[in-house]
């Protein structure tokens, strides 16, 4: 037999029901393997705060790194646009004096010089308001007014102000080396008459993209961390293919001039960290996987993890041994201790230990002898009892002179007119004459029938019009034999929970039929009705067995009274006892049980 069958399950996982080997192991993991684990958690997440913050700042000064030389490329374009506005032949060009073939070809010399100085730069232009153009390597696709160009209208737009375009999509300006959109970006400012402010010409400068991000490739962020580069736009400036996609959101970097976020990004979880340079309104942003950001955090969780390993692996192994050395005794005297439990008092525990066990064996063995004599004495004492209370109860009711009396009482009262006081007696003898039915345990369907037409005829004359009722039994199974007094109980939760409860007449239909093999009695009422929390939580008192009582004036029975005697007579698994209710609808109860001829 197992010590635990009866010890329902959830009470189990409370301490107090737990073996001791489970006790003592519980409370060695507390003592120590429970504050390695703490040890080992606040280690690891002290470490990743570390070595983040420190991933960070050195992800923050390579991105400043990058910013910089950026912000050199470009200042040195804007530096070449100051250079071209002073030159002699260009400012006349700008002013529209013609220029002689002379004066024209050292200005053309002048901007073939500057790539040559300025690797970075892959064709110059100067456009005046006119829009004719002098230029090192660039042209125009086709006879079209530049002036018309969308980035020429943005360097007037900027009064002046150097201004990055970015790449040059969809303008008429291509160069002899024929490079790409992709790989130049554009920059442009507006030259104006110092006096009069009035736009003279734009000079577009073209740089190439690889000079100018070569820092950018050149940054690894750990094993596969990559650097980006967007313009204030959102739109890529550079952006590595190893990342699987071009751009961001422009949300993503909330306004912010630098930050960090995480994002998930076609099923990667990355982390990114960007600064935003002021200069060029370009964002540098350092992107690698979080899985891969700090190898050595992984490293460090590592050893922590060996060392938690290696204290529950030697915690526990120490904990066993010494449980197990002190849980075996007991072990012994709990199998001699279930043995007398099961009904055998003549066993006795054997140990010749003299600790605290050997101690609580021998006391054990002495108290079965008591207990052995002790039910003896009161085997005798009960069966002496029985036959006494049985002889009272005798003396006490004399069922004849019961229904002689209640007679005579209904002969009185008809003898003296009173035809209502006349029909409640009678109906309180039928009552009394079915109830007892001479100390018979079972009745028949028709008189189990009778008994609470019987009960219902008593509680009308109290409740007049208020109370109806209607009595319908399938006469194939009138004869079939019952518990008796079953449905009075169930009746009278009907009246006293339904009907009175109710406002204005109710009504109270007890039906009997068969369904195959088994019987079904219903006592249904359209009274008060109950909730669903009420409903429920009567249910779950019936299934766990427990004393429901539905208080009765009466009978002093209730439902769970009425489901234990169905179950103790036809067994748990073929009777039981249903419920439906509805508050303001009413209660049906249904008695289902084995047909029984």
């Amino acid at each position: 037999m197992n010590g635990h069958e009866d010890v329902p399950f959830y009470q189990r996982l409370q301490m107090k029901h737990l073996p001791i080997r489970y006790k003592l192991l519980i409370h060695f993991l507390f003592i120590t393997i429970v504050p390695s684990l703490m040890l080992g958690v606040l280690t690891d997440w002290v470490v990743n705060r570390v070595i983040e913050r420190q991933l960070n700042e050195n992800t923050l000064q390579l991105i400043a790194k990058v910013n910089k030389s950026l912000e050199f490329y470009m200042s040195s374009a804007q530096n070449t646009t100051y250079l071209l506005s002073y030159n002699p032949e260009i400012h006349r060009f700008l002013s529209r004096e013609p220029l002689d073939a002379a004066a024209r070809e050292k200005a053309l010399q002048f901007l073939r010089g500057f790539p040559t100085l300025q690797t970075e730069i892959a064709g110059l232009m100067v456009v005046n308001a006119r829009g004719e153009y002098l230029s090192n390597d660039m042209y125009a696709k086709a006879p079209v007014d530049l002036t018309l160009e969308t980035w020429y209208q943005e360097a007037v737009a900027a009064r002046g102000i150097f201004k990055i375009v970015g790449h040059p999509y969809k303008r008429s300006v291509t160069t002899h080396a024929n490079y790409k959109d992709s790989e130049v970006v554009s920059v442009v400012r507006a030259i104006l008459d110092p006096e009069t402010q009035k736009v003279l010409g734009v000079v577009l400068i073209d740089l190439k993209l690889r000079v100018v991000v070569e820092t950018a490739k050149d940054v690894r962020l750990g094993k596969t961390g990559v650097l980006m580069v967007l313009d204030e736009k959102g739109e890529p400036i550079y952006v590595p293919k190893q990342l699987g996609f071009q751009s961001i959101p422009n949300q993503w970097l909330n306004g912010q001039m630098s930050g960090e976020f995480v994002k998930t990004v076609n099923g990667r979880k990355l982390q990114f960290i960007f600064r935003k340079s002021p200069f060029t309104g370009w964002s540098t942003i350092g992107v690698f996987s979080t899985k891969e950001a700090a190898p050595e955090a992984r490293q460090i969780r590592l050893y922590v993890g060996t060392f938690v390993f290696v204290v529950c692996f030697l915690g526990i192994t120490a904990s066993f041994a010494l449980s197990h050395s002190i849980s075996r005794p007991i072990h012994r005297l709990m199998a001699f201790m279930q043995r007398a439990e099961a009904g055998d008092l003549t066993t006795r525990y054997w140990g010749d230990s003299r600790d605290e066990i050997g101690m609580l064996g021998r006391s054990f063995t002495s108290l079965l002898t008591k207990i052995n004599d002790l039910l003896q004495l009161t085997e005798k004492q009960e069966k002496q009892k029985r036959e006494a209370e049985l002889r009272i109860l005798q003396a006490q009711i004399k069922p004849h002179f019961l229904y002689n009396t209640l007679d005579t009482i209904q002969w009185m009262a008809r003898k003296q007119g009173a035809e209502d006081v006349s029909e409640m007696v009678q109906s309180l003898s039928r009552l009394f004459r079915i109830g007892l039915s001479k100390g018979n345990e079972f009745v028949s369907l028709a008189e189990e029938f009778e008994h609470v037409r019987s009960y219902l005829q008593i509680q009308k004359q109290r409740y007049k019009n208020k109370l109806q009722y209607t009595l319908d039994l399938d006469p194939d199974i009138a004869h079939c034999s019952v518990p008796k007094v079953i449905l009075q109980p169930i009746v009278e939760n009907a009246i006293y929970h339904g009907i009175k409860e109710r406002r204005g007449p109710g009504n109270v239909a007890v039906k009997g039929e068969r369904q195959g093999d088994r019987i079904v009695l219903t006592v249904a009422d359209d009274g008060a009705g109950m909730d669903k929390e009420t409903l429920g939580n009567l249910r779950r008192k019936l299934d766990l067995g427990a004393d429901v009582q539905m208080e009765t004036s009466g009978s002093g029975y209730g439902l769970a009274n009425v489901q234990a005697r169905l179950k103790l007579t036809y067994g748990a698994e073929d009777a039981d006892l249903f419920i439906e209710s509805e508050r303001g609808k009413g209660t049906a109860v249904k008695l289902v049980y084995p047909l029984s001829e």
